[in-house]
């Protein structure tokens, strides 16, 4: 048998025809059809790849475990930002940029949540900054 590029399999060699009279010189005989098993095709491309916007994306997903990581991150911003407040209070020196921080520790916070009692408790840190702004801010404009 001989093997010839990618063209398949065909026989070496065969019996050939007599050389005529006619004077014909060398001839190469050509493969004949495979017979058997079908020939094989060209493998198929690989899947696109993926863009650099979807390995960010899947980048970003995060399992429970990130999640929860990153909420007690966020948690503890919010509780430093109320520890300040409270010390701020105590000594009387509570400032509007203190409360300010505090509303938008908890903005951040609710974009990240789907949790009802969560988003409860988050609406009246966000209540109870509002009024301690507009306290102060009248404080202020009566002094």
């Amino acid at each position: 048998m001989k093997v010839s590029g990618t063209s398949g399999v065909g026989s070496a060699g065969g019996a050939s025809k007599p050389r005529g009279a006619s004077g014909e010189g060398f001839q190469v005989s050509q493969p004949a059809a495979a017979a058997g098993p079908a020939q094989t095709t060209r493998a198929g491309g690989v899947g696109g790849v993926m863009s650099v916007d979807a390995i960010l994306a899947l980048q970003e997903v995060a399992g429970p475990l990130e999640r929860r990581r990153r909420a007690v991150g966020r948690a503890g911003k919010i509780l430093d930002v109320l520890e300040d407040l409270k010390v701020g209070l105590l000594s009387g020196e509570a400032s509007i940029d203190d409360l300010d921080r505090l509303r938008r520790a908890v903005r951040d916070e609710r974009l990240g949540t789907d949790d009802e009692q969560l988003e409860g408790v988050l609406n009246e840190i966000e209540t109870r900054a509002a009024v301690e702004i507009a306290k102060l801010e009248s404080a202020n404009r009566a002094a």
